[in-house]
């Protein structure tokens, strides 16, 4: 594994455990093969993280802070709430495309089953908060169907755009590409928030 030598240990574990997640998958990866990749111990993932969900977590606050300064610039200049939401999927489907580990864990890491509980990151949290924001200004001024709730609005949203570019990274990880280019994602998308007006 390639890493910064140099970089401090949080940021090492933080880069290893992402790559070992997004490679591995979470169940799959353990806190020892993390801190040998990141030549330290697991000590030290325990001393800045307290656990392998913590590392997780840590991992998706990190990319959810990166997001969500731009998202929140997104939902504060937003003229018209439709269009808002459009523009944060095509700033999402950017960051997966520079990104791809941590498309893979966002997609298939970030909201699963661990025991009893659902892992929600405070970044997601966040971002969810925003995206409801808009949608909730969207009915108050029209742009959005008040027949439906927020929350059912806000679901069906995420759930779309998720979904789509699960199955292309699904089909990109079997070898089984399907045809979804970002222009087809965005038109679908944007199909679905304009008969939600």
């Amino acid at each position: 594994m390639d890493y910064d030598a140099t970089a401090n240990v949080r940021t090492r574990l933080i880069g290893t455990g992402k790559a070992l997640f997004a490679r591995l998958g979470y169940e799959g990866t353990s806190t020892a093969t993390i801190a040998r990749e990141a030549a330290t111990s697991e000590s030290q993932l325990v001393r800045y993280f307290a656990s392998k969900s913590g590392l997780l977590e840590a991992i998706f606050n990190d990319a959810w802070s990166g997001l969500n300064q731009p998202i929140q610039s997104i939902v504060a200049s937003a003229e018209h709430e439709r269009a808002a939401i459009a523009r944060i999927l095509r700033l999402i489907i950017d960051a997966f495309g520079r990104d791809h580990e941590l498309g893979f864990i966002f997609l298939f890491e970030g909201r699963r089953i661990r025991g009893h509980e659902v892992a929600l990151s405070k970044g997601f949290l966040t971002f969810y908060e925003m995206i409801h924001q808009l949608i909730r200004q969207g009915q108050a001024n029209g742009s959005f169907r008040k027949d439906i709730s927020a929350d059912v609005l806000a679901s069906a949203l995420l759930g779309c755009a998720e979904g789509m570019l699960r199955d292309r990274m699904i089909g990109e990880r079997t070898g089984k590409p399907i045809e979804a280019t970002d222009t087809d994602i965005e038109k679908a998308f944007a199909a679905i928030i304009d008969a939600l007006a």
